[in-house]
């Protein structure tokens, strides 16, 4: 599979070299965005979320600051999540090989950031997570109104987390300074190094905060940046 994608990548860089890359509007963006499973099965969540949240109703100061609180901690969720998981490195217990589902498509997405399909969260990964998420709402707080809240928070930083990682990955230009910097940000730790620069949808706020924010060019650029984990017999529990 690996091997595969790498073709794939080496075909993909000769034809965007050979030519000028044409420019992506918004439009065609978010109509290649809508054909992908992922933020369907996010933006169903995050509808039936307000739905129920708007008849449930008891609106109260919580419901209000819960939005903010989240906001200021996805980063650095988002920064965990990415370190920890996606680039987690695959480990044996005894016969058992640990290597969940996300680590190994995210190295997929290393070795080809521009397929698209790698660009988005598994499908196979959502359909036990926005359960597991849901029943975290439901069950999790002391109201279901504010656990529904908490809910239609979750997805709608599920939907703007997807639409920026594939919009960064596009071929559109970025015309604003803000969406510049997160562009740059997350195209440096894809194509200079990748053991920095983890926020995707922000510009570095907690790789700012947690020491992965380094200039750029006082970082060399990584070998093993489109190869995570490069089979070594020395370093690779899994080689050999």
């Amino acid at each position: 599979m690996t091997d595969d994608i790498d073709q794939r990548a080496r075909a993909r860089l000769r034809a965007d070299e050979s030519g000028p890359r044409r420019r992506l509007s918004l439009v065609d963006a978010a109509a290649e965005f809508a054909r992908h499973p992922s933020p369907w099965l996010i933006g169903t969540t995050l509808v039936g979320a307000v739905t129920a949240r708007i008849v449930v109703g008891d609106w109260r100061l919580w419901d209000t600051l819960l939005p903010f609180v989240m906001l200021a901690v996805f980063p650095f969720f988002e920064w965990v999540v990415h370190v920890v998981i996606l680039h987690w490195r695959p480990r044996r217990i005894g016969a058992l090989t640990i290597d969940p589902l996300l680590s190994r498509k995210h190295r997929e997405h290393h070795t080809d950031p521009r397929d698209v399909p790698l660009v988005f969260i598994p499908w196979p990964v959502l359909l036990w997570l926005l359960p597991l998420v849901t029943a975290i709402a439901l069950f999790a707080f002391s109201r279901t109104g504010l656990g529904l809240t908490y809910l239609c928070v979750v997805a709608a930083l599920g939907l703007v987390y997807e639409w920026t990682h594939y919009l960064i990955h596009s071929d559109y230009v970025p015309r604003t300074r803000a969406y510049r910097a997160v562009w740059r940000n997350h195209r440096l730790h894809h194509y200079k190094n990748e053991h920095y620069w983890f926020t995707v949808t922000t510009t570095g706020t907690a790789d700012r905060v947690l020491g992965t924010y380094p200039d750029p060019a006082a970082v060399a650029k990584s070998p093993s940046v489109k190869d995570l984990h490069r089979r070594d017999p020395l370093s690779d529990p899994l080689a050999g």
